[in-house]
């Protein structure tokens, strides 16, 4: 089977999923409703943060969107089955990923703007100006895309959600609040400090907005080449 048609299969996995459909919609709603909140009750000493704090929750269920859609193909022999039908490996991670990034992004940049839009109204005067606004929206769209590879490509070496799950959310809730007034220092590449660096106005640490994202970036691409690396090595 060609590329194309082992995409459009997976994305028929996804769109068919309720679960997965209920955790692009999670983004959404989580990030907006408490980024409203957040901006109501701000002492306006960052709001482009404040209008996009919601993503401290947003990203956790980005995360079990890209953990559910690759987890679910070790159970049951479902990658048996979907092996017989693409045998070429590499190819099937290409496409599954792909299949995970395309609404992941899409709906990301929905967040981003809808969570503006709702931020900028909470905040009244004291919001901020649209270029830095639409540079936070679309900083958003891409942070929530990156941190669902990441969980895709973690939960293609662990072959779990719950193992997956395990690490990632405690160490979103944990160890980057527990490190995250290290500013400038290991605490910034962390990969999600790394790509909330655009949601801020302004930050004392050693990456922009862009830079911050490339390293989020990198931290993908590394758990998705692993992933790649152990579907392709490992039994099926």
């Amino acid at each position: 089977m060609s590329f194309t048609p082992a995409l459009h299969a997976e994305w028929i996995k996804i769109r068919t999923l309720r679960s997965l459909l209920g955790a692009l919609a999670a983004v959404l709603v989580a990030t907006a409703a408490f980024s409203a909140l957040a901006a109501a009750d701000t002492d306006d000493a960052d709001p482009l943060f404040s209008v996009f704090f919601g993503i401290n929750f947003g990203q956790i269920a980005a995360i079990a969107f890209g953990t559910t859609a690759v987890a679910s193909e070790f159970r049951g022999g479902a990658l048996r089955l979907t092996l017989s039908a693409v045998p070429d490996r590499g190819r099937w991670f290409a496409a599954k990923t792909t299949a995970i990034a395309l609404p992941a992004l899409a709906v990301g940049l929905l967040t981003g703007f809808v969570t503006l839009l709702v931020g900028r109204a909470a905040l009244g005067a004291s919001a901020p100006g649209w270029a830095e606004g639409v540079r936070g929206a679309v900083g958003c769209g891409l942070h929530l895309t990156l941190m669902t590879l990441l969980a895709a490509g973690l939960a293609a070496v662990l072959r779990s959600a719950v193992a997956t799950l395990s690490v990632l959310i405690p160490f979103l809730l944990i160890v980057s609040f527990v490190v995250g007034d290290l500013s400038g220092g290991a605490a910034d590449f962390l990969p999600d400090r790394a790509g909330q660096v655009a949601l801020h106005s302004t930050w004392d640490g050693t990456l922009g907005p862009w830079s911050g994202l490339a390293v989020s970036a990198l931290w993908a691409a590394a758990a998705l080449a692993a992933g790649g690396w152990n579907v392709r090595r490992r039994d099926a």
